[in-house]
């Protein structure tokens, strides 16, 4: 079969997906950044979808598929297992003229999803003919020549250590830019069996796995689902005693408030080899992103970073909150925009001033990043009547103001 190879501008556009799995979390991010106008049907989300649809990023429609959901799509995605249920979509789209991708059976597809790698302003987009092994090989073989600079052969990459069956890496992913996981780590993901991802993962990097690794959604929303950590732990340690080898992608860094530390020990316990690869953390780059150094000479030589989702006045919690207002460093909160009420007045009442500059930085380094720019005093009322949400990086200190002056306003900044 000779194919006709085409890129979609997408922007503003309509694309259906139907089905709200593994497939649908892998493709969705792809779209979203194609500035797709995302409807998804399927009467349940993975916790990774359902943060996408409560942020607004999509339109969830819980329910089964309609023919007429395809009337005003100019691009149908079929993510489900069921070859009845595909059928019925793929023939929708038929009959309306819309291009229809199928997971299941790309024979009865009228488009196909090219093995696609990203690098800067250049997107490579591969396809097997059919095979989508081969056209991975490939991909990935332009991915590393374009990395390193060298555009080497798609010659198959040799075998890797840390990657061999029985093993498990954590994989810290960076803060949400795909471009900033380590080229470690990019190459071992590309080497996985099985993914166990969390929901802070960029979504870009899924959408990059071969379609036979099995995908495992361990999402943490904060306040909503969760899988327990021993549920992680277990299927970090089964997978890999069945001869796989297992990629724990985390957010951030796997050390940096990430359990890497509980998922190693449950790995060691059973006798499972782990490989540790670090990754950027949000409590650094997020800051670094909307132009606010942690630190800066003549400004601080010193910066805490501490978790904010457990509230100051809390028995629970390990932060001595008293001696941080009294720090004259950088003060960085994660997971801290719930309890952010709290910990502004636990600092103003053991003596950091109202006018201590602040900021708050949500979903740093992607293309959705907002930064709020306050002081302690203010930066509560500031931030509810911006209708800032999580994930969200607080800064607290007098580097939020040292490069103000020299630093141009960015995209995402907000005040």
């Amino acid at each position: 079969m000779t194919l006709y190879p085409l890129a979609l501008r997408l922007e503003g556009r309509t694309v259906l997906v139907v089905g709200g799995g593994a497939v649908a979390t892998r493709r969705v991010p792809a779209l979203l950044d194609a500035g797709a106008h995302v409807v998804v049907v399927a009467p349940q989300l993975t916790p990774a979808l359902q943060a996408l649809a409560s942020a607004d990023r999509l339109r969830w429609e819980p329910r089964r598929f309609e023919p007429s959901d395809v009337d005003d799509a100019w691009l149908v995605q079929v993510a489900v297992d069921d070859p009845v249920a595909a059928a019925e979509v793929s023939e929708a789209a038929e009959e309306r003229r819309v291009f229809c991708v199928r997971a299941d059976d790309r024979t009865r597809a009228t488009a196909w999803t090219p093995a696609v790698t990203r690098h800067g302003p250049v997107t490579v987009a591969v396809l097997g003919g059919g095979d989508p092994r081969r056209a991975m090989v490939v991909r990935d073989a332009i991915r590393d020549g374009l990395v390193d600079g060298t555009l080497e052969s798609a010659a198959p990459l040799a075998p890797v250590a840390e990657a061999t069956p029985g093993r498990v890496a954590l994989v810290g992913s960076g803060p949400g830019d795909p471009e900033l996981i380590t080229v470690k780590g990019r190459r071992l993901l590309a080497r996985a069996d099985v993914v166990v991802a969390d929901r802070l993962v960029p979504g870009l990097l899924l959408d990059e796995l071969r379609p036979d690794v099995e995908l495992v959604d361990a999402s943490k929303i904060p306040y909503g689902p969760a899988k327990a950590q021993e549920e992680i732990n277990r299927i970090l340690v089964d997978r890999a005693r069945a001869g796989h080898f297992v990629v724990r992608l985390k957010g951030g860094d796997p050390y940096v408030f990430g359990r890497g530390g509980e998922e190693l020990i449950a790995c060691a316990e059973a006798g499972v080899p782990v490989t540790v690869v670090p990754g950027v953390t949000s409590s650094i780059a997020a800051p670094a992103a909307a132009g606010i150094p942690v630190t800066h000479r003549g400004v601080a030589h010193e910066f805490t970073v501490v978790s904010g989702h457990v509230a100051p006045d809390n028995p629970l919690s390990l932060v001595d909150w008293s001696a941080l207002a009294r720090m004259r460093g950088t003060l960085v909160v994660l997971m801290g925009l719930k309890n952010l009420p709290a910990i502004a007045a636990t600092l103003l009442t053991h003596g950091r001033p109202a006018a201590t500059p602040a900021a708050v930085v949500q979903e740093g380094t992607t293309g959705a990043q907002r930064v709020l720019r306050s002081t302690l005093g203010d930066v509560v009322d500031e931030v509810a009547a911006a209708g800032i949400r999580p994930p969200a990086v607080v800064v607290f200190g007098n580097v939020v103001d040292a490069l103000a002056t020299t630093l141009p306003a960015r995209r995402g900044d907000q005040t």
